[in-house]
């Protein structure tokens, strides 16, 4: 053995060799695990000059490289919710103020002198050097004083689609947007793989398409413009569509608590109606519903309200003479004057309301002498029971409408003959409901007085006292109240109900009432002067589907976009728009199996629901728990107010 050397041994060339078999087979085992990147990548990646393919989705890169001279606040609000799948990429380069006060007094020398270049060649003077100068020097002082500061800007789009066809059709939506607001891009031609880098969450921008603007231009770029209508308190009402956040609101947060409801049949109107009622009543709110209908009261018996049955054949009376028993000492001098106003539309509405000569002139059923003769003997009438303007005598019980027609029959002028007219309500055929003292209460969390049963002629007259005696007992006791009006149309179509309703509208914010507005016949609401003014006074809005001829105008009122306005015929039952103050999105309202059971018109889960009971022996448990058809829940015909 030579000199130095030294034998190995075994012990460590056999662990040696278990080492590198155990890296070696570690290894192989590594190679099968799925890593965060592998996750991430798509199967594929194929680079094409105008457009990329990542997998099986077709995608393309825009950059904007124009601007107008003026550009406004949310102008990129209309991509970023658009119904599309693109990726919005912004890359904003801040200058140093000094380096641009440089340039721009270099370059506000070249304009002018370019401007005396040409008045001394007798040219004609171009406005837009003009418009240039103005500019610039507005932006000098604003930079000199920190008003401003300077930045170089680059917008880019990437959008996604199934097929080339498609992603054609996705640029042209979004260049027609653009460009509606003089906004220009183009497609990054040859740059297909610098535009997909410049658009993907890595921060770099390898396009370096850029656009000098200052603080107020970039400001309006802000991106997070989507409409969100989530709060911490509120009820839920539906889905965003916008973005798939939940629409949750506190109606009483905005400046009144109204809203108005417009949609064709079968839209689900009511539904959501209804929906917002029970919800709101889990909060603490009192509701209180005009149901035209018999739509409520499923409802109303389930929460254990109040169903007041309105009819001739009823045992409900309702005194459309009764005060108010307000607190306020200034309103109470005055509630006494404020009913007897009420009364004089009440009278004209029962007495015939507006008439229609034959020449096409409307003219008001009582003259003025006769209006004159109401109203004294309306203040007999009171006086006669002991009531006058003092407050300390109006506990005292009021009069009936039979004291009225006695005080008439006895007085001069035109007296004897409005109680003949007046008669059918006291003695005739109409007697009874509204012409003895009140027996109903509203003192319960859901109160639905029904007007079904009424006759047609004396259901405005019955929806105009209902309103009345709600809005008397909302003076006297000031909670939180939800006021439901369903088919409010009946009452537009007399001046003095739609006046009413106006006026209720108008105050209702004072004693803590949200009154809700639900109509079908668009075109004849809103071609009352009153219809309008009851949706100006209105602070959140639905729109649900709507027939065509309605359409157009709500375009009009609502000032939609000519998106909103195309969808609003095409929307499937229980989507919309919902406006809210400033707000408004594309709402999807949905509701629990248990809710929908409760809320229901649809005949097929009505017809389910029966059978459901009959299964279940009448318990509700058991209903509850039963599940219903999912087709139920999907587009149905629309042939009632469900979805």
């Amino acid at each position: 053995m030579a000199f130095g050397s030294k034998k190995r041994d075994p012990i460590d060339i056999a662990e040696q060799q278990r080492r590198r078999e155990q890296q070696e087979i570690e290894a192989e085992f590594l190679k099968g695990i799925t890593t965060l990147r592998d996750v991430i990548a798509p199967s594929s990646l194929e680079i094409q000059a105008s457009y990329f393919r990542l997998g099986t989705k077709y995608a393309r890169t825009l950059y904007v490289y124009g601007y107008p001279r003026q550009i406004y606040t949310g102008w990129l609000s209309p991509i970023i919710n658009m119904d599309e799948v693109v990726d919005v990429s912004m890359f904003i380069y801040p200058v140093e103020s000094q380096v641009v006060l440089n340039n721009l007094r270099k370059k506000v020398g070249q304009l002018e002198a370019s401007i005396n270049i040409n008045s001394e060649k007798g040219k004609v003077r171009d406005p837009g050097l003009e418009a240039a100068i103005q500019d610039a020097e507005e932006l000098r002082d604003q930079l000199q004083v920190g008003a401003e500061r300077f930045f170089r800007f680059g917008l880019y789009i990437t959008m996604y689609a199934d097929s080339l066809d498609e992603l054609q059709f996705v640029q042209h939506k979004i260049e027609t947007i653009l460009g509606q607001q003089l906004v220009f891009s183009k497609v990054a031609s040859s740059q297909m793989e610098q535009g997909l880098n410049s658009t993907i969450p890595q921060l770099t921008d390898h396009l370096q398409i850029r656009h000098n603007m200052n603080t107020g231009a970039l400001s309006t770029s802000f991106p997070f413009t989507s409409a969100d209508l989530s709060q911490e308190k509120g009820v839920l009402y539906g889905i965003n569509m916008h973005n798939n956040g939940l629409v949750i609101f506190d109606r009483f947060s905005l400046e009144n608590a109204n809203m108005v409801v417009f949609a064709k049949s079968g839209a689900g109107k009511s539904f959501a109606v209804k929906l917002e009622a029970l919800r709101s009543m889990m909060m603490g709110t009192e509701i209180i519903i005009v149901d035209p209908e018999n739509e409520y009261e499923r409802l109303c018996d389930a929460v254990g309200g109040s169903y007041i049955h309105l009819s001739l054949n009823s045992q409900t009376r309702i005194n459309p003479f009764d005060l108010p028993r307000v607190i306020e000492s200034d309103e109470a001098q005055d509630s006494l004057r404020a009913n007897l106003i009420t009364l004089h539309g009440l009278l004209r509405l029962m007495l015939g309301g507006y008439q229609m000569t034959a020449s096409g002139v409307t003219m008001p059923a009582l003259n003025p002498a006769e209006e004159a003769d109401l109203d004294q003997a309306l203040i007999d009438t009171y006086a006669r029971a002991g009531i006058t303007s003092d407050p300390l005598t109006h506990n005292s019980p009021p009069p009936t409408i039979g004291d009225l027609y006695d005080t008439l029959l006895h007085m001069g002028g035109s007296g004897p003959a409005l109680a003949q007219r007046l008669r059918k309500y006291t003695t005739g055929t109409f007697a009874g409901v509204f012409s003895q003292q009140s027996n109903v209460d509203i003192n319960n969390p859901m109160v639905v007085f029904s007007i079904r049963d009424l006759e047609d002629e004396l259901r405005p007259v019955a929806m105009y006292i209902v309103l009345s005696y709600i809005w008397n007992k909302t003076r006297t006791d000031q909670k939180k109240r939800l006021l439901i009006v369903d088919e409010a149309w009946q009452l537009m179509k007399y001046d003095d109900s739609a006046n009413f309703l106006f006026s209720l509208a108008k105050r209702a914010r004072k004693y803590y009432l949200g009154m809700i507005t639900i109509t079908q016949d668009v075109e004849d609401f809103m071609g009352s002067k009153m219809g309008r003014a009851i949706v100006a006074n209105a602070s959140m809005q639905m729109l649900l589907k709507q027939s065509s001829s309605a359409v157009d105008v709500l375009a009009e009122v609502f000032k939609l976009t000519d998106e909103e306005k195309k969808r609003l015929s095409q929307f499937p039952v229980g989507q919309g728009l919902f406006f809210a103050g400033p707000n408004h999105v594309h709402i999807q309202v949905i509701a629990s199996q248990t809710e929908t059971q409760l809320i229901t018109t649809n005949p097929q889960q009505l017809q389910q629901l029966q059978a459901l009971y009959q299964s279940g022996a009448g318990n509700p448990a058991a209903v509850a728990q039963a599940p219903m058809s999912q087709d139920l829940y999907a587009n149905r015909p629309e042939q009632t107010e469900q979805f």
